[in-house]
């Protein structure tokens, strides 16, 4: 069974206007059979007052690749996805560059989803180890 609910282009994933991962700068890069991958730059927007990669930041990313995948198995016809949980663990600094986070499910149910989201610096090395819960409801269409 496949885990996207048709197979979308990587044109049909971006973000259509402004919205906060695009003010920071996120954008999507692959979408293969079970993943979805996202940059984010470590620069002035993405950085804490010491010069690193934001925590926070990292999390946007996290949360982004998470719930919108999460989105991408559903048809948003009949049902949609927000986040219950997440959380991370930041392994390793960054300064500059980029860092790519890649999402992957480990649960995808009817009522919930769980996704697992690991940033890397651009030599692959782990930035941070994410996890978010999403819940999956159905949409009250009009009558």
């Amino acid at each position: 069974m496949a885990l996207w609910f048709k197979p979308w282009t990587l044109d049909e994933v971006h973000f259509k206007g402004e919205h906060m991962p695009k003010h920071i700068g996120i954008e999507f890069t692959e979408i293969g059979e079970d993943f979805l991958r996202a940059r984010m730059p470590v620069d002035d927007r993405t950085r804490q007052p010491y010069g690193l990669l934001h925590g926070g930041a990292s999390v946007a990313l996290a949360e982004t690749l998470g719930s919108h995948a999460a989105g991408l198995t559903l048809d948003t016809s009949k049902q949609s996805c927000v986040g219950q949980e997440i959380n991370a663990n930041h392994v390793r600094g960054v300064r500059s560059g980029f860092v790519i986070g890649t999402a992957r499910p480990v649960h995808v149910g009817r009522r919930s989803q769980v996704w697992e989201i690991r940033i890397v610096d651009e030599q692959d090395r782990l930035v941070c180890i994410s996890r978010i819960t999403m819940y999956v409801m159905d949409v009250a269409l009009p009558k």
